[in-house]
């Protein structure tokens, strides 16, 4: 708390104004699937607790295995039908990074580079780890409507050893689009330039068929980086994996990673949850329907100016007549937590992110909101 506002670097902080202080807050800063987590998980963890007195195996290899079938099962799981599946045959367990999170293979790959072009505004992570590493770094920003310029991302990468964006995009939930995106990973495979994807939230747009790992086959320069924080609502078990068929990088990671940085419960998790149909499917008809009523319901509220589109769990908000760190403080009153976007590189105090929570919890944050703006 800084004069009377509340300073926060990421969204999740239940802690500093909350649980910290014997308060509960309602956190619509963290974008983590609602959803209880996976039943199979939790009626397997007996099989982390045996693991206990364990060192877990350096290669990984049942955990790898398990995220390979998980990427194999997932075009089934979210529609992924459009593609052939050659990228499924040019991918194998050496082809998998695994890490204690998804900010841990971020860091080892930007550490790669000596100079990365950043969409933004984007993870904040992005930019410190680069700036942590000494990188030169490239801005690219969103055009009016919060979407990719492609031909401004095509120029700021000629002078730049590697591209870093997200899809979908962290904060306001846009999606690459292929067909622009095409002539950006042909340039970069030919001039030998990496293009790391952050994908932690992909599996919440639903469709298969919008993940990079479509072209993996044909461009050695992609690096895919996803985690089972988001959609699989396992935030607190730090598990992030990364797909490439780039070997200097792959070899660069697995001699500058530190060993075991992965644990049992992480291992266990990926072994039942990610291959929880129930949970996937009830999760997937939860977005449909909060995704659609927080939509509409945002675009009542007086302040906000303007809902962007969004293919994830979480809104952008551009608002009017407040400042972000003012409706930051009136909805902590309220006993709720959102993410002022001031500190997004191209966005300012006018901005905030919402998540999309359960309908009770979605239906609390639109009363507050309404009652701040009357």
């Amino acid at each position: 708390m800084k004069g009377g506002i509340y300073i926060l670097k990421h969204g999740g902080d239940i802690y500093t104004e909350g649980t910290l202080i014997g308060r509960k807050l309602l956190d619509f800063s963290s974008n983590v699937n609602p959803i209880s987590i996976s039943k199979d998980f939790k009626e397997n963890i007996g099989e982390a607790l045996e693991k206990v007195p364990l060192y877990p195996d350096i290669k990984y290899r049942e955990l790898k295995n398990n995220i390979l079938n998980y990427l194999f099962k997932s075009n089934e799981y979210f529609n992924g039908n459009a593609y052939g599946k050659e990228h499924f045959n040019s991918i194998g367990i050496e082809n998998i990074i695994v890490g204690n999170g998804a900010a841990e293979i971020l860091d080892l790959v930007i550490s790669y580079l000596n100079s990365i072009t950043i969409v933004v505004p984007s993870f904040v992570e992005y930019e410190d780890f680069s700036k942590k590493h000494k990188l030169n770094i490239n801005y690219s920003f969103l055009n009016e409507f919060m979407e990719y310029d492609y031909e401004d991302i095509f120029t700021q990468i000629q002078n730049t050893e590697g591209l870093i964006m997200a899809n979908p995009n962290n904060p306001n939930g846009c999606i690459i689009d292929h067909c622009k995106f095409k002539n950006i990973l042909d340039y970069c495979e030919a001039h030998n330039k990496l293009v790391i994807i952050d994908e932690a939230f992909i599996e919440f747009v639903l469709d298969n068929n919008k993940s990079i790992i479509n072209y993996i086959h044909n461009y050695s320069c992609i690096v895919i980086v996803r985690a089972i924080t988001k959609f699989f609502s396992m935030a607190g078990v730090r598990l992030g994996y990364a797909i490439s068929r780039n070997n200097k990088l792959l070899d660069f990671i697995i001699s500058n990673q530190n060993p075991w940085t992965v644990n049992c419960f992480a291992e266990v998790a990926a072994k039942y949850a990610l291959f929880d149909e129930k949970f996937i499917d009830e999760s997937k008809n939860w977005l449909i329907s909060e995704r659609t009523f927080m939509k509409k319901s945002l675009n009542h509220i007086k302040i906000i100016q303007k809902v962007y589109e969004s293919k994830a769990n979480y809104f952008l908000c551009k608002i009017k007549g407040i400042t972000s760190s003012e409706l930051l403080k009136q909805l902590m009153e309220k006993g709720i937590l959102i993410r002022n976007c001031n500190n997004y590189t191209g966005l300012n105090d006018s901005f905030v992110r919402i998540a999309i929570k359960t309908r009770d919890m979605n239906e609390t944050i639109i009363k507050a909101l309404s009652e701040i703006s009357s």
